[in-house]
């Protein structure tokens, strides 16, 4: 399909017209995340013909995400699937001219600037804070735009940063907020309409920010809620003059130390455990130990163990997700008895 057939509609939009369409095929972008914001996020993306997309997952489809992820199905869930290598076969199938790459990671400040410093724009499709404050260091660090978007229930709230721009995440909300006190899906739920909305207004930036059309951005937060009705947009100040990250270029999030294990929210009882120091693991020789122990399933990107009670994800990294665990300190045993570190 041509790109005049496949693109006509967006062409036609003046805004973008047939030289924005010729800079979106040139862009670069990373999604970080593919659960329900990434889903729809890389979705458009893909269908404007954004020309190169890196798709970054650390999780596995369960049958919790359909609600509101909408690039699984019954299958994936029932297989147990990495996001992140479904979403890829789905979205190529929508649009073979855009290249596509998956990093099946959990992103940390370990890896964090191999997987974003090489693209035009970041895409936040995380549920936690910890990894945005990561993605806000390595964009002002390497000065690239990223897009903000969080929602749970029926409320939402996105921001298009620019460094040197506009202020930076930590300019806005401080540093104390990868602590808790915030609402999860977990907590409160979430409807699938708020998703969508927060993604469409991230992809609207995007597409400004990306055809070159910067006089269009909001420069602002937007805040919506879908069920009480309510929609609020707060224009930026000025960068803070004594940030610590846009101002002074502390990196805290990124020079710090990853904890080796983390619980994975917005979705169910389910604990991650991340080596400290990296390991590689041979998921076939894995197989065949823990056959002894449960049903075991694998391809070439995970391996799933099934033992009654809990079930084991184990990525190629070594990185572990413990499903049926509530307990750090009991997740931390499993994956010493099982995984041997």
């Amino acid at each position: 399909m041509t790109d005049i057939g496949r693109y006509s509609r967006q062409v036609l939009f003046q805004p973008i017209g047939r030289e924005g369409q010729s800079l979106l095929r040139k862009a670069r972008v990373a999604v970080v995340g593919m659960g329900a914001l990434g889903t729809v996020l890389s979705s458009q993306l893909v269908r404007a013909g954004v020309g190169f997309i890196r798709l970054i997952d650390r999780d596995i489809i369960e049958p919790s995400n359909l609600q509101r992820q909408s690039l699984y199905d019954e299958l994936d869930a029932e297989q147990g699937r990495a996001k992140a290598e479904v979403a890829a076969e789905k979205l190529r199938a929508a649009n073979s001219d855009v290249e596509i790459e998956i990093a099946i990671e959990d992103v940390n400040s370990q890896n964090g600037e191999r997987l974003l410093s090489d693209v035009d724009l970041v895409m936040d499709g995380t549920d936690n804070f910890e990894v945005r404050y990561l993605i806000n260091d390595i964009a002002v660090k390497h000065n690239i735009p990223w897009s903000y978007g969080g929602a749970v229930s029926s409320y939402g709230t996105t921001a298009f940063f620019r460094p040197g721009q506009t202020p930076c995440l930590v300019c806005l909300f401080g540093l104390n907020q990868t602590g808790g006190g915030h609402d999860t899906c977990d907590t409160v739920g979430v409807i699938a309409p708020i998703v969508s909305i927060i993604a469409s207004y991230q992809i609207a930036e995007a597409l400004k920010y990306l055809t070159g059309n910067l006089h269009a951005l909001s420069n602002s937060v937007t805040y919506l809620d879908v069920w009480k009705n309510e929609f609020r947009s707060v224009q930026f100040g000025l960068p803070k003059g004594a940030c610590p990250c846009c101002h002074q270029h502390r990196f805290i999030a990124l020079e710090g130390r990853t904890n080796g294990l983390t619980v994975s929210l917005c979705g169910r009882k389910t604990i991650q455990v991340r080596p400290t120091v990296g390991l590689g693991v041979s998921l076939m020789q894995m197989a065949q130990q823990l056959a002894k122990f449960g049903e075991v399933r694998h391809n070439p990107n995970l391996l799933r163990c099934d033992f009654g009670d809990t079930q084991l994800t184990l990525f190629a990294d070594g990185r572990a997700l413990f499903h049926g665990v509530e307990d750090e300190k009991t997740a931390r045993n499993l994956y010493a008895r099982y995984i041997g570190i």
